[in-house]
């Protein structure tokens, strides 16, 4: 079965790494898994971060000629569903509904979000449109139980919802960590929300008592780099910065970590959390929305602040509860929150269809 796959807000092939990115490519991989030919419809990329109507125009205007060429393509005759990832106010799917119509064929969604009190202020021709894409899908894939919430609470008469959790792009398990090494922290060092979680881990490390030997590495670059330099000064060498790393890089810093220290603040749920798992790497987190669903370590409730992220610290420095905690993370994340588990999620409800 071939399969139509597009994610507005950022293509498979975009050159910046990042959460997105990562997932748009596994669910391409999930699928192909499950046996289906996948082809990328568009890499048209549908963001307005900005709120300009203008440049609203100009996509949409952009869009409008995307349909007319994809529903014109041989191949498309050959197409049994489509599928969205990742439609939303900012970036909704102005293209997936008018053609999955003209082909006749089964309009699917993963990972969208209902922002109604959006459809007032500077997106809300985008938010009508992202709305409008989410009501014509027969099946949305929800990933986290906060976008569950209003998926159910919107959804039109028929609608299916069906719970996709987040996954890696893996089919086994890498090597376990040997919890040797640094805490770690992975993420794009960017203002706003990143910027507040890196605020919180230096406060963190201010927290922990003297006699605490430790060390953190952050991987990660972006805009914040020098800022987050400045919050990280005081404590000298005992903090290291690798910049971007590719992932088999990565991954070497994931084999011997003692734990991940990263508090999430706003993630939509956050890959970075099940690569270290998977690695049986315990994490340090605050028991935010979305990152519930994916942490499967004791989470730091946030109203206990940096001192209770701090406390967790000196838990885990203990090898045997290290150990313990990360073992039964790992064992999450074989079950549920690899390619097996998401490609058999997929292809039954595809199938259904």
């Amino acid at each position: 079965m071939s399969v139509a796959f597009y994610a507005p807000l950022k293509p498979a092939s975009h050159p910046t790494p990042s959460g997105d990115r990562a997932l748009a490519r596994a669910l391409i991989q999930a699928l192909e898994v499950g046996g289906y030919e996948v082809t990328v419809a568009s890499d048209l990329r549908l963001y307005d971060g900005a709120g300009d109507t203008a440049a609203q125009d100009a996509l949409m205007q952009k869009a409008t000629a995307e349909i007319a060429r994809i529903t014109a393509l041989p191949a498309a005759k050959g197409w049994r569903a489509w599928l969205t990832y990742h439609n939303y106010y900012k970036a909704p799917d102005l293209i997936g509904p008018a053609v999955a119509r003209a082909l006749g064929i089964p309009y699917l969604q993963v990972e969208s979000t209902r922002a109604r009190k959006r459809l007032d202020g500077p997106w809300a021709r985008f938010a009508a449109a992202a709305e409008a894409a989410s009501d014509a899908a027969h099946t949305i894939f929800y990933v986290t139980q906060r976008d569950a919430e209003t998926l159910r609470r919107d959804a039109p008469d028929g609608q299916v919802l069906c719970h996709l959790p987040p996954f890696l792009s893996r089919s086994d398990l890498p090597h376990t960590s040997t919890l040797a090494g640094s805490m770690l922290s992975v993420a794009m060092i960017r203002h706003g929300d990143k910027l507040a979680s890196y605020q919180l881990i230096a406060q963190t490390l201010a927290a922990l008592p003297a006699s605490l030997d430790w060390h953190l590495e952050i991987a990660g670059d972006g805009a914040a780099r020098s800022k987050v330099a400045s919050l990280m000064a005081p404590f000298g060498a005992r903090v290291s910065f690798l910049g971007a790393l590719t992932s088999d890089a990565l991954a070497e810093h994931y084999s011997k970590a003692s734990l991940l220290l990263w508090p999430g603040v706003n993630e939509a749920f956050g890959l970075t959390y099940l690569e270290a798992q998977a690695a049986g790497i315990p994490v340090i987190a605050q028991d935010r929305p979305g990152v519930c669903d994916v942490v499967f370590c004791p989470l730091i409730k946030q109203d206990l602040g940096p001192s209770g992220m701090a406390a967790q610290v000196v838990h885990l420095s203990n090898p045997e509860t290290a150990r313990t905690t990360g073992a039964q993370a790992r064992d999450r994340i074989a079950k549920h929150h690899l390619l097996g588990a998401a490609s058999a999620t997929l292809s039954r409800t595809i199938e259904a269809l």
